[in-house]
């Protein structure tokens, strides 16, 4: 969603990921999303394009997105309101402060922001929907 975004830009190399196959239909954005520091992979050689993504994998997409677009993401705040906060993973916590700062990742509940839970389809589709508005004002 994030390659299409951009506009579907060439990656000017494979990505190293040995679990993402070259006639993949999500091949090239997969290198595009590396070579552009978006996707580092859950190893320096696996990707696992198959596994559910997390929220704060979400998050982390995002942010390095938003900041390849030129989007200021410094994360001002804290997660200090939600009670599982310290379950977010140290590489996620800057990403998931500033997509909640940002109104674009909300809590599962008012108190539980549940970032190692898998994302479902209807939350994606909103928190990229939310990202989309705000990267557009």
């Amino acid at each position: 969603v994030l390659h299409r975004l951009a506009g579907e830009p060439s990656a000017t190399a494979k990505a190293p990921f040995t679990d993402v196959a070259a006639e993949k239909f999500y091949s090239e954005a997969v290198a595009w999303a590396y070579e552009n520091e978006i996707a580092m992979g859950i190893t320096s050689d696996r990707f696992v394009p198959n596994d559910p993504v997390t929220r704060e994998q979400v998050a982390t997409f995002l942010v390095r997105y938003a900041h390849w677009s030129g989007v200021d993401v410094e994360a001002l705040g804290d997660l200090s309101n939600y009670r599982d906060a310290a379950s977010v993973s140290p590489y996620a916590l800057e990403a998931m402060t500033w997509a909640v700062e940002n109104s674009i990742i909300q809590g599962v509940t008012q108190t539980s922001l549940a970032p190692k839970d898998t994302a479902t389809r209807a939350q994606v589709a909103t928190i990229l929907m939310r990202f989309v508005e705000n990267l557009t004002k």
